[in-house]
């Protein structure tokens, strides 16, 4: 079986992280890709499972080294970077990789490896996203709302890029939102590798087609318009502020 490499990016807080750990639960041969950061782990973070932490000038040393297949400065502090080795212990064992990284990297791999299937996961509105950001700093142990406010502008600044990406997720309802990844999943190694689906394979194949943006855009508008983005252009429409109806 030839592995086949997902990359899935999305704001922060929307959850992709929850939903690829519940997908490898269910399907066989999916590997995770680790990502390298320089900033320091957070809450009940540990090294070698949400990240492996660094150093910056080790970091830079990784680079110099050709260690990365991408790797960027987010919020203009911290470096991320998806180690290469991931991808080549995957190819070795015939599994499937994902890769969690953000649209800097992704636009990265896609000119890279043009093969590679690309998945956004949207938030269903601001107000939810600012209620997962705000749960996640409190198991943290720390709620910083200056913090909170520009992750929610970072949001929709990424949510902008969600064309260049060949399926959309709108993780509204988790249980439904894990069905469709897994569906995903199962469908690209059917046509890709001819890999047989157990069960429904109808249905499989039918509700991944309905998540390629293609087919979404109805189901988009209204997430897109709540974000202030205009749906036929993906540009922002509205300036960045508080939602009158958040308070």
């Amino acid at each position: 079986m030839a592995g086949i490499l997902f990359i899935i990016s999305a704001p922060s807080g929307s959850g992709k992280s929850t939903l690829v750990s519940e997908v490898r639960k269910q399907l066989r041969g999916i590997d995770f890709a680790v990502s390298w950061t320089t900033r320091a782990p957070r809450g009940s973070e540990q090294p070698g499972r949400e990240y492996n932490f660094t150093t910056r000038e080790e970091f830079e040393r990784m680079i110099a080294a050709g260690k990365f297949l991408e790797y960027a400065e987010v919020y203009g502090k911290d470096l991320y970077g998806t180690p290469r080795k991931s991808l080549e212990d995957a190819r070795a064992a015939g599994h499937d990789l994902v890769l969690d990284i953000d649209v800097q990297g992704a636009a990265q791999i896609r000119a890279k490896m043009p093969e590679a299937v690309t998945i956004f996961v949207l938030p269903p509105d601001p107000r939810q996203l600012r209620t997962r950001l705000r749960n996640r700093a409190r198991a943290e142990g720390v709620v910083n709302d200056d913090e909170i406010f520009r992750r929610l502008g970072e949001a929709r600044r990424e949510i902008e890029n969600y064309r260049e990406y060949g399926y959309i997720l709108i993780n509204d309802v988790l249980d439904r939102a894990v069905a469709q990844l897994e569906a995903i999943v199962q469908a690209e190694r059917f046509y890709r590798n001819a890999e047989p689906i157990a069960y429904r394979q109808s249905r499989v194949l039918e509700v991944a087609a309905a998540c390629l943006i293609k087919n979404a855009q109805e189901r988009l508008k209204p997430v897109l318009e709540a974000f202030g983005i205009d749906g036929s252009s993906g540009q922002q429409q509205l300036p960045f502020g508080d939602d009158p109806d958040d308070d």
